[in-house]
């Protein structure tokens, strides 16, 4: 299926070497200010050719908003995003139309639709998350504006050279230091050459090399998620998978969970100001796939992009043997450009259970809830009752002296009518007399 989510919906379209590729966004709230200006960072963070180590495909990848807003402003109604593929070379791929590139989608989608698309692997090339990173920016801007929520991947680790960061490094991160640490997309500077230099030998020798990128999602409520089957991690989880190249997906601790006794491994309750947190985050910010109010935190790992420009031996869709060399233009390592893909499906996700969130609340409020007590203590609960009740005294009074004061109005108004009554009745029958004593004495 192209189309994500359940009430933040979003279906991408297009394919790598078509006129163009791009998505509909539906679900999106009213009165959002939403301009192209919001969405293309996000797409420029994403675009090819950014550095020596990614494709030299020349895209701009520039947005247009189609449909859904007026003013700057959203509608409500679905927002329609296209990106115009203008760096178009279908022909690269012409001695690939009847040999399936190893490890690609070729021969799969040959085998599902009886066609495909050629050129560049179509839907299962990495152009088709433009739309999801377009969506999630919308996605993005609405949880940053309503819940606070900062979202922030990075390249954790490039073939055998990988980095840790302690909890209160992966507080302070933010993208403006991710984009700093360019062309990688690293968090810590002293990483970026030897990241580097990975990527670089797998680019000298016309191969790839994989990666991981990891992402935490900051500020997130509690309460987020639906068990037993959307939990939060699998959403995430599900989202993570669906982007091209990835092959695995760890949630907090992770796999070095497995390692660790119960008593390390749980996340002790305490205080945090003025609500309940954890001491430390080996959950990864959820409990029984529900959002606990801590960071939100997760690893994508990422195979090495399966065309590389290194003759390969390989099979024709006959059967027979033969030889193939690719001569598209591919990234030797997709992570650094994964980062933003990762953030838009990160925000897709969380755009959606906020969502389901704010209808639950919306159909199962409690008179505390409308109220606004929900939580509070007895003495609350007493003070407030108290003012209802003088209010409510004050009221009643009000009441009492407005039907005496509607009484009186009343009385003076029949007053006020008898009397104009009468006034009308004696000014008739004095005009009257005057007019028969004039005809009387004609």
């Amino acid at each position: 299926m192209s189309t994500f989510g359940t009430l933040f919906r979003v279906t991408t379209f297009g394919e790598s070497h078509c006129f163009g590729v791009g998505a509909i966004v539906d679900g999106v709230p009213p009165q959002l200010e939403l301009t192209e200006a919001d969405i293309q960072p996000q797409l420029t963070r994403r675009r090819p050719g950014q550095s020596a180590l990614s494709t030299p495909r020349n895209e701009a990848d520039k947005v247009s908003i189609l449909s859904g807003t007026e003013r700057g402003r959203t509608l409500g109604t679905p927002i329609g995003l296209l990106v115009k593929n203008k760096d178009q070379r279908p022909g690269d791929y012409k001695e690939m139309s009847t040999v399936p590139r190893p490890s690609h989608a070729d021969f799969t989608y040959q085998m599902k639709y009886g066609i495909r698309a050629a050129s560049g692997g179509g839907r299962s090339s990495a152009r088709e998350t433009i739309g999801r990173v377009a969506a999630g920016a919308i996605a993005e801007k609405w949880l940053r504006q309503q819940f606070g929520i900062e979202i922030v991947a990075w390249v954790s680790s490039v073939g055998p050279e990988q980095t840790t960061m302690s909890s209160e490094e992966v507080d302070a991160l933010t993208r403006e230091m991710v984009d700093d640490q360019l062309p990688v997309r690293c968090a810590r500077k002293e990483d970026v050459e030897r990241f580097t230099r990975v990527m670089e030998a797998a680019k000298a020798d016309h191969d790839s090399i994989g990666g991981t990128v990891c992402c935490v999602c900051k500020h997130v409520p509690s309460g987020w998620g639906e068990p037993c089957f959307d939990k939060l991690p699998a959403m995430l989880a599900h989202g993570m998978m669906s982007i091209p190249a990835t092959k695995g997906f760890e949630f907090g601790s992770g796999f070095e969970g497995t390692k660790m006794r119960g008593s390390q491994h749980n996340d002790a309750f305490v205080a945090k100001g003025t609500r309940l947190g954890t001491e430390t985050n080996n959950s990864g910010g959820t409990q029984g796939g529900i959002s606990n109010g801590e960071n939100i935190v997760f690893k994508i790992a990422f195979k090495p992009p399966a065309t590389i420009g290194q003759a390969q031996k390989t099979a024709d869709f006959a059967g027979a043997e033969t030889e193939l060399a690719a001569k598209g233009r591919h990234d030797p390592c997709v992570v650094p450009r994964a980062v933003p893909i990762v953030e838009a499906m990160a925000a897709l996700v969380l755009a959606d259970a906020a969502m389901m969130q704010l209808a639950r609340k919306a159909t199962i409020a409690t008179p505390l809830d409308i109220a606004g007590l929900n939580g509070a203590t007895d003495e609350e609960l007493r003070q407030r009752l108290e003012e209802h009740h003088h209010k409510l005294q004050a009221a009643e009074t009000n009441a009492v002296q407005l039907a005496q004061a509607t009484r009186r109005a009343k009385h003076e108004a029949h007053k006020m009518a008898t009397t104009a009554v009468g006034a009308v009745v004696a000014a008739t029958l004095v005009v009257g007399y005057s007019l028969f004593q004039k005809y009387i004495k004609q």
